[in-house]
């Protein structure tokens, strides 16, 4: 039964880690990028958008389609630098420990 203690003291100690993580991550942000940076989408670590930021050669009626695919990849882009920043702080919490696939944190 030792085993099993130490077990689940691990575990705690693990899931201490993970709200700190948490906490740590909601307050980074990430920032995505499209059409060579004429639009930016800033994420917190939630992945909450806190910024939209449009260059103002793009304010032309005509570029309606190609602002609104631009603003898609840039969160796009966000979307991708937040998973990896998210994957790299978890493999700092578990100690490189594999996770499942589709393991997602709570509250994420």
């Amino acid at each position: 039964m030792k085993n099993l203690g130490e077990m689940m003291k691990q575990v705690q100690q693990m899931q201490a880690r993970m709200q700190e993580m948490q906490a740590k991550l909601e307050q980074q942000t990430v920032i995505g990028e499209s059409g060579g940076g004429l639009v930016k989408v800033t994420l917190n670590g939630k992945g909450a958008m806190t910024r939209l930021e449009i260059s103002e050669t793009m304010m032309v009626p005509a570029e309606k389609e190609i602002v609104e695919d631009l603003i898609m990849a840039a969160h796009t882009d966000a979307r991708g630098k937040l998973e990896k920043m998210t994957a790299e702080n978890m493999s700092e919490v578990t100690g490189g420990l594999p996770l499942p696939p589709g393991f997602q944190m709570p509250g994420m």
